[in-house]
């Protein structure tokens, strides 16, 4: 994945944030990279804008806008927009090069203070003569993520590595049109299904995809708040349509959430409202932690309809209230887009995929799947990326990889348990699409990718091809205990795994020798290998590595984190293990077993009994149990499994 860069352009004025009407006579202070503080103005009278803005919603007065109209006006504004962000000297430095092919995204974010400067579509910007890309859509044209951040005094705490949890809720109360709620439970279901478990039960496969997505059909408001008060959703996705809603005696634009007076009430609630329900906050006032992601399938939801009173979009206050990232549509969003938007978003999203990517690939596609519709330039993001968002969604994208690998890796054992191995063809099907997925996420990375990312890609590969190993060596036991002629294939198949694991691993540990699973992981495969007798050999080359590997373990069991601890006992207890075959002359396996013990004690209670640390070092133990049988440590592996708790 290419690099992002950032990019901030703040526009300020004196004066609170409402009750202040756009004017060209207004000044504004223009403040991005190393240019000197600017003076810009804005082109419009607030009239004048609310007559382009209203052009196009599609509609006036209930009579159709001329899609030659509503295009001019589209690009009108967008030549506005764009001269209102070319005037900072330095974004274009920022977007220089940026028409090049593999040109890292800009992420050009967009602090403002005034309720009055959310009304203008700045993501339809046309970039001016001295930009790249000059003529066309900024954000079509050139590798540019435009969003929107509230300033504040108090930043808001960005997790992004989260576990995912899901809901979806949609409503069409009373007599409003149906909304597309199947197409967009479709599009959730395609995004979670790599990471649903493929039993042979259907009820069991349903239970774990409801375990990821929680869906509110119908939903109210105080459904929404009662499910968010129940459950951490780390995204939620809302289905609704836009209605205006007065508030302080002003128009506001609000969703149309079904109402507790019975099947045809309808309950139009802003983002103040909203927000407090998502914070899942009880009488006391506690709320849980937020939604990472909030995304609103709704006409309006990032239009600000009145700049009189404090309050802005629905999305605006979504953001102002805590929650990170809101993906919003500022004009009427087509059915259509909705659906792709979904589909895009969610997609992407569950996949690990940084959102920066995620939503100028959106645009993309809207612009070329939507094509009578502006929706590109509706769509609007509210966001916040900290100093370390980066390490972050590379963190994630790392877990996601693993879940999903996880899932085909239980879906192949549970086709050796079957004997199906061999038969039709999905075990090679599975082992393909591991081996592609690990091929792409390690293509993502550029020269510039950190020693220890790259490290971490490759071992984690390595760990797949360590894994896809022992498939086919159970798949070609299995056959040959049956008689069956591919025994010999599969076995041969299960040694060019396990030489790909070891070149793997040693690439590895080339690019981060001080990594101590790292190294753990290389000597156990060279261990578990190696011809009878070839002990000695071994010794003499590896018992280096073997002595540094448990230094540096050791070195970081002083770390603060839990988990950083644990890991480095599960190194620790391995490498007594191994200690059986890199340890000094005389190495006394009773006095490793009572150190093996004593590690993987100390594992759970670090972690936890239920930890996936837990879990992860029990199954490496069982390994040297199950497929790497060597009398010289069958009482360390004993020793392992019964001091570590079972599942």
């Amino acid at each position: 994945m290419s690099m992002v860069r950032n990019f901030k352009i703040e526009l300020l004025r004196s004066g609170p944030e409402h009750n202040q009407l756009l004017s060209p006579l207004t000044p504004y202070l223009a403040l991005g990279g190393a240019s000197p503080p600017q003076t810009v103005t804005m082109p419009y009278e607030h009239r004048q804008l609310l007559a382009r803005l209203a052009r196009l919603r599609y509609q006036v007065e209930g009579q159709e806008v001329a899609a030659s109209q509503r295009e001019d006006e589209l690009r009108e504004v967008g030549e506005a927009m764009g001269r209102v962000l070319g005037a900072v000297p330095a974004l274009a430095l920022a977007l220089d090069g940026s028409t090049r092919a593999g040109a890292p995204l800009l992420h050009l974010r967009l602090a403002l203070s005034a309720l009055e400067l959310g009304m203008l579509p700045f993501e339809a910007a046309v970039a001016p003569e001295h930009l790249p890309g000059s003529g066309a859509p900024l954000l079509l044209r050139t590798p540019t993520i435009l969003t929107r951040e509230v300033r504040r005094n108090r930043t808001i705490d960005v997790q992004w590595d989260r576990e995912p949890r899901l809901l979806y809720a949609f409503a069409a109360p009373g007599e409003l049109p149906a909304v597309p709620a199947q197409p967009h439970l479709n599009a959730l279901r395609r995004a979670i299904d790599p990471f649903v478990q493929a039993h042979r039960d259907e009820a069991k496969r349903v239970a774990d995809a409801a375990r990821l997505v929680t869906v509110l059909p119908n939903a109210s408001l105080a459904d929404i708040a009662a499910a968010c008060r129940e459950n951490d959703y780390t995204h939620v996705h809302l289905l609704a349509h836009g209605a205006p809603i007065e508030r302080a005696g002003r128009m506001r634009y609000g969703v149309a959430l079904a109402g507790e007076g019975g099947p045809q009430s309808v309950d139009v609630v802003d983002g103040e409202r909203l927000a407090i329900a998502l914070r899942g906050m009880d009488a006391s006032g506690r709320g849980k932690q937020p939604p990472t992601l909030v995304s609103l399938a709704t006409c309006d939801s990032g239009a600000v309809g009145e700049v009189l009173a404090p309050g802005g979009s629905i999305a605006h206050e979504l953001h102002a209230e805590g929650i990170p990232w809101v993906v919003a549509s500022q004009f009427p969003l087509w059915m259509r887009s909705s659906v792709i938007g979904a589909d895009v978003l969610f997609s992407g999203l569950l996949a690990g995929q940084d959102p920066r990517w995620v939503l100028y690939e959106l645009r993309q596609r809207l612009r070329t799947d939507a094509p009578q519709t502006h929706d590109w330039a509706s769509i609007v993001v509210y966001a916040v990326a900290p100093w370390d968002f980066e390490d972050q969604v590379s963190d994630f994208r790392a877990r996601q990889m693993r879940r999903r690998l996880d899932v085909r890796f239980a879906r192949l054992d549970e086709l050796i348990d079957d004997g199906d191995a061999g038969n039709d063809g999905e075990v090679d099907a599975l082992v393909t699409a591991i081996r592609r997925d690990q091929q792409e996420w390690l293509s993502e990375l550029d020269a510039r990718a950190a020693t220890s990312v790259r490290s971490r890609r490759l071992a984690m590969g390595a760990a797949s091809e360590k894994r896809i190993a022992i498939v086919y060596a159970r798949a070609a036991a299995k056959a040959a205990a049956a008689g069956a002629s591919m025994a010999d294939t599969l076995q041969q198949d299960s040694q060019r795994a396990y030489a790909a694991s070891v070149a793997g691993y040693e690439a590895a540990l080339r690019a981060e020798p001080t990594n101590h699973w790292v190294a753990t992981q290389y000597l156990s495969l060279r261990a578990a290998l190696a011809a009878p007798g070839s002990e000695g050999a071994l010794r003499e080359q590896f018992h280096g590595w073997w002595m540094a590997a448990r230094q540096v373990a050791q070195w970081e069991l002083a770390e603060p984190c839990a988990a950083g601890r644990a890991w480095a006992l599960g190194t620790l207890a391995e490498l007594e293990l191994l200690g059986a075959v890199y340890g000094p002359r005389g190495y006394r396996t009773a006095d490793a077993a009572a150190r093996i013990a004593a590690q993987c004690r100390e594992i759970a209670a670090v972690a936890g009994a239920g930890s996936f640390e837990v879990a992860s070092t029990r199954r490496q133990f069982q390994r040297y149990r199950d497929h790497w049988p060597r009398s010289r440590w069958a009482s360390l592996v004993k020793a392992a499994l019964q001091a570590l708790p079972a599942p």
